[in-house]
């Protein structure tokens, strides 16, 4: 499976701009890739108390998804701020090509940003199958929950991280998503956001594609906007867990919900 990471810039709470930046990179990215991976909450930027910008699952954005899923004949994958009635989510999607969406919300909000004041939190993961591969897709704040992010019994091949992660706490973000990778014996994709935000909070990215023993198989530089692309595929993934079968001596755990 070809996957591209978009580190990209977001125009602070301006969904129109963003949906038109975003339709231009994945037009670049036509026929070169299986699958596209965004940042966090790529139409708006990290707007916890912007309720107003909450879109319903009927909405331009994942219209727009759906849409250039179909027209580009790739797979996308991100996150956007989403309403359920009075209900506000930080919704996690994975567009396929043929149009169809599967979501789920994330677990564990930011409450030092707010997050918690006005989102509610999700009580599932999404995982899908998807050219050949099982897929986790978790959002941000996630990454620190190494008991939410687990790969229980090999239940999927990729863990994908949606993000907004700031640069002052970039040292935490490269060594959780590393340690990710080794302890689920998974490829970790962290895409992470560029740019100042309206908070004036400042984002360097550090996205970075990781195989299951932590290498580095793609990384951007500091503040980087750009696309990169890698092939990733489970049959050395495979061998290297039946030799090392480390997830066969796993505790057994139980989550209980929020």
């Amino acid at each position: 499976m070809n996957i591209s990471l978009i580190q990209s810039d977001i125009f602070w709470a301006d969904i129109q701009s963003n949906l038109r930046k975003t339709e231009k990179d994945l037009a670049s990215l036509s026929g070169k890739t299986d699958l596209a991976v965004l940042p966090e909450m790529f139409t708006t930027g990290f707007c916890t108390d912007r309720l107003d910008l909450a879109e319903t699952m009927e909405g331009e954005t994942v219209q727009k998804l759906k849409s250039w899923a179909v027209h580009y004949k790739m797979a996308i994958t991100g996150s956007f701020i989403a309403r359920e009635d009075i209900k506000i989510f930080n919704r996690a999607f994975f567009v396929f090509p043929d149009g169809k969406i599967r979501t789920a919300d994330k677990r564990h909000l930011f409450s030092v940003g707010g997050e918690h004041r006005y989102f509610s939190a999700g009580n599932e993961r999404l995982i899908v199958n998807y050219c050949g591969m099982n897929v986790c897709v978790l959002v941000c704040y996630d990454v620190r929950f190494p008991v939410w992010s687990r790969n229980r019994n090999n239940e999927y091949d990729l863990l994908i991280y949606t993000a907004s992660f700031p640069h002052v706490r970039m040292d935490a973000w490269d060594a959780l998503l590393k340690a990710r990778a080794i302890e689920n014996q998974a490829f970790v994709c962290g895409v992470n956001r560029v740019g100042v935000d309206g908070e004036n909070i400042r984002y360097s990215g550090h996205s970075v594609l990781l195989d299951y023993k932590g290498k580095k198989l793609v990384d951007f530089l500091e503040y980087e906007a750009g696309i990169k692309t890698a092939e990733i595929s489970t049959s050395e993934l495979e061998k290297f867990r039946k030799k090392y079968a480390f997830w066969k001596d796993a505790d057994e755990f139980e989550i209980k919900g929020m």
